[in-house]
């Protein structure tokens, strides 16, 4: 029922209890005119149920009324009650809340009744309803992404990129990665990749080797410079040649040797430290740290802003498979949604219990602070109407003890 359907209420009620009031005066004055004109003993008997109920009339309004105002705006000690004691009905009110319903007793039953994991499983198996927490999922975060400022991204991501590489040891990184391209034999594959390039390189450049030999040694040159820059080319050629075939080459060792130590001496040795923070910090300026973070942070925007819209995008295809199968957990896996039962009933019977005080504070603050007035007219407007009940019944009720009076007493008259 809204507030304006019990004013009307109300109001009807409070004039159906003044009407009989005002009928029952009328009745009266009838029979007090009538006894004059009569001695009709009926007369006395009517006049005594009016009388006496107009008596009970004014006695219930009185008590009603009191407690929501000052009668006739009289103040009238004890009357008013409502406004006058908010205060202590705003503490009785939170207490009794809290005592009767707020308590461990109470709440448990219905706490253990609760089945949320139920009601989200039946929600979500419905087609329907799993395109609309995917919509709002992606509406969600598209206002994020659109909300945040880009500036204040790219500080962050500067800020921990630079902080994330200022917490690795470079050293160790770096050691740790040479040993494990030896171990993993991957320094011979690379190897594998040069030495070739290495020996096409070396057969076109004997031109080159010929005229370094002239210019060298111009007086060997002139007798033997092309057989001896052909010489040469083939020597080397053939030693490269040696060292591709041959997996166990002494050179293919030596590398390995050399990697090794180098590994062993980044751990401990202060100058491969100070050399590798040098090309950190040569490599990895703040200036490039923003440049970084800022392309990072454009590329993530773009390719989110670009999936928002397209149906079939990455990320409507995880969200939408991720639904699917929190709806089918949901409905198959009976311990994951005993589980969830379990967690969402301790939280919220936890939370109850250790929150039963702000009730009672809230509450009592709440009343408290309401206008005496407004906390009068607010319970009048509740429970209003059955009091005027009580009205009529006064009304009816002292009619009728009159009336048993009057009979009684003529009754011992006339004995």
């Amino acid at each position: 029922m809204t507030e304006v359907e019990k004013k009307q209420s109300l109001v009807k009620h409070k004039s159906i209890a003044t009407g009989l009031f005002v009928l029952m005066a009328l009745l009266y004055a009838a029979m007090v005119y009538l006894s004059k004109q009569s001695e009709a003993e009926w007369i006395g008997y009517v006049e005594a149920f009016s009388e006496a109920a107009m008596v009970g009339a004014l006695a219930d309004w009185f008590a009603v009324t009191a407690l929501f105002r000052y009668p006739l705006g009289l103040k009238i000690p004890h009357t008013n009650l409502i406004e006058r004691s908010k205060n202590s009905i705003g503490d009785n009110l939170g207490s009794f809340v809290t005592n009767n319903f707020l308590t461990s007793t109470n709440i448990r039953p219905y706490i253990e009744k609760l089945d949320v994991v139920k009601f989200v499983a039946d929600w979500l198996n419905k087609k329907t309803n799993q395109e609309v927490l995917q919509e709002e999922i992606i509406g969600f975060v598209k206002k994020v992404v659109k909300d945040l400022d880009d500036k204040e991204v790219v500080d962050f991501l500067s800020l921990k990129g630079d902080e994330i590489l200022k917490q690795f040891d470079l050293k160790e990184l770096a050691s740790t990665a040479v040993t494990y391209l030896v171990e993993k034999d991957k320094h011979s594959e690379i190897l594998d990749v040069i030495l070739p390039k290495a020996k096409a390189y070396i057969e076109e450049s004997d031109v080159l080797i010929e005229d370094k030999i002239n210019e060298k040694h111009p007086v060997i040159s002139f007798f033997a410079g092309k057989k001896i820059s052909k010489g040469v080319v083939n020597g080397v050629i053939s030693f490269i040649e040696e060292i591709e075939q041959d997996q166990e080459h002494p050179i293919r060792k030596n590398i390995q040797n050399s990697l090794l130590n180098i590994a062993n001496k980044a751990k401990s040795d202060p100058y491969w430290e100070q050399k590798i923070n040098a090309m950190r910090d040569e490599f990895v300026t703040p200036e490039r740290i923003v440049e970084y973070a800022t392309d990072l942070w454009q590329s993530i925007k773009e390719n989110l802003t670009e999936s928002f819209d397209q149906e079939d995008s990455t990320l409507q295809k995880y969200i939408h498979k991720n639904i699917e199968k929190l709806s089918n957990n949901l409905n198959d896996n009976e311990d994951l949604v005993h589980k969830i039962n379990g967690w969402i009933r301790h939280f919220l019977y936890r939370m109850i219990l250790r929150n039963v005080t702000e009730v009672e504070d809230l509450i009592s603050t709440t009343v408290g602070d309401w206008e005496g007035k407004e906390l009068s007219d607010k319970l009048e407007l509740e429970v209003g109407k059955d009091l005027q009940f009580i009205r009529i019944n006064g009304t009816i009720v002292g009619g009728i003890v009159g009336l048993i009076i009057y009979a009684i007493t003529q009754l011992f008259l006339n004995w």
